[in-house]
């Protein structure tokens, strides 16, 4: 019996490539993280851990990526939309400057988002004589995780709104179906998990953002200080088993994050296919 030939040359080649690629990158790195965190004594990994200021900076950057991720997934749907139905000058400007916040270094945005909301910037300005001040709170953090990571849902839902069959819309419409019927009926089934994988990427990135952010947030301990702010203060300090705990611990919320993700993907994607 003779084996099928593959229709593309360089199967080998190519996957032990792409594993040993995953491996140097993802897996080895995981690894040594774990490895450094299990040498640490059991008292000092709960001393870590459960330290008050620490425990600050987990909330810190846990309520700001959340608060940013469901910014983002109504205002990406949102642009996603509008870039995909309508059409209207400067439409392509916009699409470009979407992506602006990938190649943009997230240090130039914190500098320039400090400027703007700095209570002598443009929006500095205009706010403060309502009494609100976005510079240096927790507003500014979540402003920044915004600007940083909102690309990432509307480059995961444009393509499927870009690929919804017209037809079924179309005939809600004819047999006078509200405009909110047919968005929930038709048209949420069909982004809903390109919506949750947006949400999800959204959050990872927001929970993991340095660099845009200690330019704005004022780094004010239990108020606007960030986990890997708290991070870098340890390693600077060399306190290396201390930054080992507190990193341990944020792996331990991304990949419980990203497996709750997962899920939620893999039940709307079920739904969607037994419901009509």
């Amino acid at each position: 019996m003779t084996t099928a030939k593959r229709l593309i040359p360089g199967y080998r080649m190519s996957l032990s490539i792409a594993l040993i690629g995953v491996l140097l990158v993802i897996v080895l790195p995981f690894c040594a993280l774990l490895l450094a965190g299990i040498q640490v004594a059991p008292q000092q990994f709960w001393a870590e851990t459960t330290n008050s200021r620490v425990l600050a900076s987990y909330w810190v950057s846990l309520k700001g990526a959340g608060c940013a991720a469901l910014i983002n997934t109504i205002l990406g749907l949102i642009l996603a939309w509008v870039l995909t139905f309508y059409d209207f000058p400067g439409k392509r400007l916009l699409d470009y400057l979407l992506d602006l916040p990938f190649a943009l270094p997230t240090a130039v945005a914190g500098i320039a988002l400090a400027y703007l909301f700095s209570d002598r910037g443009w929006l500095g300005q205009l706010v403060a004589p309502f009494g609100w001040k976005i510079s240096y709170t927790f507003t500014g953090i979540v402003i920044a995780m915004i600007f940083v990571t909102l690309p990432f849902v509307v480059r995961e839902v444009q393509p499927v709104l870009a690929q919804l069959d017209q037809s079924f819309q179309e005939a809600a419409l004819t047999l006078a179906a509200k405009p909110h019927v047919i968005f929930r009926k038709l048209i949420l089934p069909e982004i809903l998990p390109a919506l949750i994988a947006g949400f999800g990427l959204s959050f990872a990135r927001s929970l993991g953002e340095y660099g845009s952010i200690v330019f704005i947030a004022g780094n004010q301990p239990f108020k606007t200080e960030i986990t890997p702010l708290m991070i870098m203060f340890k390693l600077e300090a060399h306190a290396y088993q201390s930054a080992t705990v507190v990193a341990l611990v944020m792996l331990c919320f991304s990949f419980a994050f990203i497996f709750i993700i997962h899920w939620l993907q893999n039940k709307a994607r079920f739904r969607q296919g037994v419901q009509p």
